[in-house]
This record gives structure tokens, sequence and C-alpha cells, in this order.
């Protein structure tokens, strides 16, 4: 077990059930150390899906099923493993995947379309075809309205902590709730989403304006955070709405009813996020970056990303070093349109240049006691139009060597 993250909440959040989804998680063998790896979520019938999946041309034999059935909208069934990420294992891990569906389709008495699947572990080690196929009536047993402790510590492998979020909110008058769960700690750069996030409901949402909902919540969380500039070959997320709640009907993304509900999503989506920032492998420092002033909103999330990526600003980070010329460095390689002359820039929320220009009296003593804080704090307004955006990094350490070069020996 990796040290708990100095950035971790203090306890598990509030959660509740929602109507409509039972689930569980167990240990079945997947990780040498015996701790839970294998989760089971059992849906109402007629509950609806969304997702989004990493963009990684060796996407995961999971991944690959997820995409090739979420055009029918339909979900009763999630099953999800860590331990082994079932990528890169050929016509093995579609077999695993195949048994998996088949057996649990059976079990909760569904086609086999309405069954999602995600892994999560070692890379291009095949598991046995039936080996999670027959510890599905094990993980059955243990399904429950409320367990979602159980639930998000089985999908995690070098977190530090359980992540899961709770919302509750009205639509029309009537009160629905969401409970999401993620996992991830390094291999932390979504193209999509996180490595695993998955969000319930009991609101009556039609499949395709679940769908635009997501994707928006996802460019405005899991899209926004990088810990190590890798992005996953396993990244999913889901969002499932087991329409349990009675309120008015929605009948698109502009609906007067789903504004509080639209909101809420994205309050779940980022709380998620952010907490796998705080779960960073090593990490140290939470880091978040306001880019204003840019050419669009899109080219704003790039120098954004280029910022927190870049190893120089992440070190100097790390080490309380206010080098906000590493800062310039990773704006000008975004490729994105910036005026040297007219660039602001902040760290610790004290301003270090403005239009182009040093501050007059500008004291780095200042910014070095705010740096060595554990939430810090980066703006730049890179003068050139109105775009805007906000990202979330966290410092590089050696902890996050000492994890990777450890991680399969």
């Amino acid at each position: 077990m990796f040290k708990k993250s100095p950035l971790a909440p203090s306890r598990f959040p509030a959660t509740a059930p929602v109507p409509g989804v039972r689930v569980s998680g167990i240990a079945a063998g997947l990780k040498e150390s015996g701790r839970p790896d294998l989760f089971l979520a059992e849906l109402a019938k007629g509950s609806t899906i969304a997702g989004v999946f990493t963009k990684s041309k060796c996407s995961s034999a999971p991944v690959d099923w997820c995409r090739s059935i979420l055009k029918h909208g339909k979900i009763r069934g999630l099953i999800v493993n860590s331990g082994n990420a079932n990528a890169f294992t050929g016509n093995a891990g579609d077999k695993t995947v195949e048994h998996t569906v088949a057996a649990a389709a059976k079990r909760l008495g569904c086609r086999r379309n309405e069954i999602y699947v995600a892994s999560t572990g070692v890379i291009g080690v095949p598991v046995a075809e039936n080996y999670i196929a027959a510890k599905l009536p094990d993980v059955a047993r243990k399904l429950g309205k409320a367990k979602w402790a159980d639930a998000a510590a089985a999908i995690m492998t070098t977190d530090t902590f359980p992540k899961a979020a709770m919302r509750k909110v009205a639509i029309g008058k009537t009160q629905v709730t969401l409970v999401g769960i993620a996992k991830g700690s390094g291999m932390i750069a979504p193209d999509m989403a996180t490595m695993l996030s998955f969000i319930f409901t009991d609101a009556k949402i039609p499949a395709p304006v679940l769908q635009r909902l997501l994707k928006d919540a996802a460019d405005r969380s899991f899209n926004s955070i990088t810990v190590d500039s890798d992005t996953s070959t396993s990244d999913t997320m889901l969002l499932a709405a087991t329409g349990q709640a009675k309120h008015p009907r929605v009948t698109g993304v502009g609906d007067k009813h789903l504004k509080a509900f639209r909101d809420a999503l994205r309050e779940i989506a980022i709380d998620l996020a952010t907490q796998v920032v705080r779960d960073g492998e090593g990490a140290q420092k939470f880091v978040t970056i306001d880019i204003s002033g840019a050419e669009s909103a899109a080219a704003a999330r790039r120098i954004g990303l280029a910022v927190a990526n870049s190893p120089l600003v992440k070190t100097a980070i790390a080490g309380g070093d206010p080098n906000w010329g590493r800062i310039v460095m990773a704006v000008g390689k975004a490729g994105e349109k910036a005026d040297r002359d007219r660039m602001s820039i902040g760290m610790g929320g004290v301003p270090i240049t403005v239009e182009g220009q040093l501050v007059d009296g500008y004291d780095e003593s200042v910014t070095g006691k705010r740096m060595a804080g554990r939430d810090i704090s980066i703006s730049v307004d890179v003068g050139v139009g109105r775009g805007k955006a906000r990202v979330w990094t966290c410092d590089l350490t050696h902890g996050y060597i000492e994890i990777n070069a450890d991680y399969r020996t």
C-alpha cells in the first residue's frame, strides 16, 4: 500500500443510495496484495448510458467493447477490475471480455449489449478468459444500495485513497441524486476522461442527451487535468441514469429543467477529477492554473496544459521556486497565439509581470513563501483575446520516480 497522499481528503466523502443502483466491491485475487479488485454495479431495467473513452490508438479490449455497444444507449450491468488492464492482450483480451459479458448478461437477465466492462492495472499481461466471469457470483452476493466505499476501493491501482463525490439537485420539483467514483494517480493526461470514472443518477434522461451532458462535463473536468502527460489505454468515463425519479420529462440538453442538473454534473466531475490530481503519484502540492486572454477557450486549455505538463514548471513548484521564466517557456511552446509584450503572470496570488513587464518592486521572497504551501495557484493572461480555461496538476517529486520504477517489480 502506498503512503496516503498529503493532499487527500480527511475522510471518505458522504454518499447516499441512488435508486435503481446496487454496487459491490470484493477481492477476487487479481492483485497479489489481496486487496479489493473487482467491482459490480447492477442497474434497473431501462437505465440509459453515456460514455467517453480514450483516444489512444492502443486502447484496451474493454474500451473497444464499450465503444462498440454505446449506440444502443442502455445499461444493466457494469463490471470493473483493477490489477490487470487487459490492454495489449490481443485475442486473449477479447475472449476475456466476451466471457465476462456473457456471464454477467446471463446473471442479470439482460442483453449482452447492456453490459459494460472496464479494466485497469498492468498492461500486456493476459488474464484467464473465464477468471472474472467465475468471480461474478461472489461479487453479486455482496451487492448493496450504498456500498460506494467498497466500489471505489475495488477500482484503485496506485491510488492512495478511494475517490467519490455526491450531489443532490432538483429537476422540476423532484430531487435527484448523483454519485460518482473514480480512480487515478499516474498515467494521467486524459484525452476524453480520466482512467476510470463512473457516475450514477436516478434521473430519467435519454441517452443522446446524457451523451452531450457527459461530453461537456468531461471537457471541463477530466480533460483539464494532468499528472504526468501520459494518456492511458484504458480511459473510460460512464454516466448512467436509472430513470427511477418522477420529474418533468427531459426533451433535450437545452431543457430548462436540466440547468441545475447540468451544473451539478459538472461539479461532481470536477470534484472527482481534482481528487485524482490530489492523488498524483508522489504529489506534495496541488496546482490550479488559470489562463486568460487567449484566442479561444480551447487555445487557453492547450496553453494551460502545456504549463501543467512541463517538468521544469512542476519541479520548480516541488522545490518552492517561483521560477516564472519557466512559465513563459511553457506558454511559448504551446503552439497557440500569445503576446509576450502583453503577458501578465502571477504565482501564489502575487502579480509578477503585467503587460510584459516585471512589476515594480517585485519581491520574489514573498512569492517563495506562498509557494511553500500545499495549494498553489498560477495565473497567466496571454494578451490576445478573451478565451479562458482552468486546468489542474500537481508537482513532480522523486516519489513519482520511486512509484513507477517499482510498479511491476
